[in-house]
């Protein structure tokens, strides 16, 4: 990890920068991927499932049948897990529902907003090198809440726990299709998949693409997102070795991800690069994580502020704060995906079981954007009722606006009843 001491506020964002893709070239390479399922449908899939698989996929719906099956193919902890994970996940979503509050704005007008479920959502849940079955609870969850009617997921992966969590959050078709195409069944519709009004999920740079790609041609999606990413900040009560676990289970997802450690203490950073090199040693994904710390670095600033501020210009998708009163240095985040407090929340909780979603902004996206939640599977419709004696101490105010905006057939429809009382 490379770490630099003190930089100057200009020299910042070079230092925050994120791995720089080529998005152009990548979209030229998804567009063809994107027609080919528009004007061929299932056929389509198949041959590019053949191109970029090498295999046929001549059938690619889960049956009820392989839907059933999975559970008895995982062993009893693995289920007591994700039922746990589930449990939490649907406790915390479920407090977002809102009742409906009726509020009179002035004597006879009364208006209020009520939420109704997304008829149609697919989850896309990636499988290339890792079965992301949490990600079927992180999305699936939510969208049974909302009361979707249609919730429709595609996978490249046969894990039977993808199926298993599948099955427990209600999804009603399942495909086994992966990368851009799966994002293009998804937003186009094919004889075999339906179509959806909003696509979720995460993938790799293509995926991405393909997302970004469909939502100029009004299919919504949950947000721009890219490789994951966690910034860490840390001071001299923090423990090293906990936040290197932190830092590689962020690098550990892709050789494109990133990871940020500041501190205003060099000698927790240097103690913290140590532990760093012993538990990459046995990493499994070490290779991987590898390239990944390679796009990482720690910067050592003067004070918690500039720390702070720094930060909030990162606006990471996830930041950890191990730091003395976490909790009240959190009051001074305001961009960020999702804050972990303390020396005893890993990263991994959220990412599995604790009960937020994982599903976050990443690419500096949390200054505008917030990570999926209840609302994201909701649309808002708004209700208003105004009495004749309401229209008569409000109607006089739109006609006077309406007038001024040269708009007189907006006033005539107050005018009209008013004259008519």
């Amino acid at each position: 990890m490379k770490i630099t001491e003190y930089p100057k506020r200009e020299e910042w964002p070079a230092l925050l920068s994120r791995p720089v893709l080529n998005f152009k070239e990548i979209e030229a390479q998804v567009s063809p991927i994107l027609t080919e399922v528009r004007d061929h449908g299932d056929e389509g899939i198949r041959r590019l499932t053949l191109k970029f698989d090498g295999t046929a996929n001549s059938d690619f719906i889960f049956t009820q049948d392989e839907i059933d099956a999975a559970e008895g193919l995982l062993d009893e902890d693995l289920k007591a897990a994700i039922r746990l994970a589930y449990d939490n996940i649907y406790t915390f979503h479920q407090k977002q529902l809102q009742p409906i509050e009726k509020v009179e704005t002035m004597p006879g007008v009364e208006c209020w907003r009520k939420s109704v479920g997304i008829e149609k959502v697919g989850i896309y849940i990636p499988g290339g090198t890792a079965p992301l079955f949490s990600t079927v609870l992180m999305l699936g969850v939510p969208a049974q809440i909302a009361g979707c009617k249609e919730i429709v997921l595609c996978t490249p992966s046969n894990h039977p726990a993808i199926l298993y969590a599948a099955k427990m959050v209600g999804v009603t078709r399942a495909f086994r299709i992966g990368g851009a195409q799966a994002i293009a069944a998804l937003a186009y519709g094919t004889a075999s998949v339906p179509q959806v009004y909003k696509i979720f999920g995460p993938g790799n740079q293509y995926v991405m693409a393909a997302k970004m790609l469909v939502s100029k041609e009004g299919i919504a999606i949950d947000m721009p997102a890219g490789p994951s990413e966690v910034a860490v900040y840390a001071d001299s009560t923090a423990v090293p070795e906990f936040v290197a676990a932190d830092l590689l289970s962020q690098a550990e997802h892709g050789s494109d991800s990133q990871v940020l450690l500041v501190s205003t203490n060099l000698d927790l950073v240097q103690r913290v690069s140590l532990a760093l090199e012993a538990q990459l040693a046995d990493l499994p994904r070490k290779e991987m994580a590898s390239v990944s710390m390679g796009n990482s670095r720690a910067i050592i600033v003067k004070s918690q502020s500039e720390a702070l501020e720094l930060l909030n210009e990162y606006a990471a998708e996830h930041l950890i704060l191990s730091v003395e009163n976490a909790e009240v240095v959190s009051e001074s985040i305001v961009n960020a995906g999702s804050i972990f407090l303390g020396n005893y929340t890993p990263e991994s909780c959220g990412d599995y079981a604790s009960g937020t979603n994982h599903t976050l902004p990443t690419n500096g996206y949390a200054r505008a954007y917030s990570g999926v939640s209840l609302d994201s599977f909701v649309k808002k419709i708004t209700i208003q009722n105004i009495s004749l004696d309401g229209l008569k101490k409000l109607g006089p105010a739109v006609e006077k606006m309406a007038e001024a905006e040269s708009l007189h057939g907006h006033k005539r429809a107050v005018s009209i009843r008013l004259q008519q009382d």
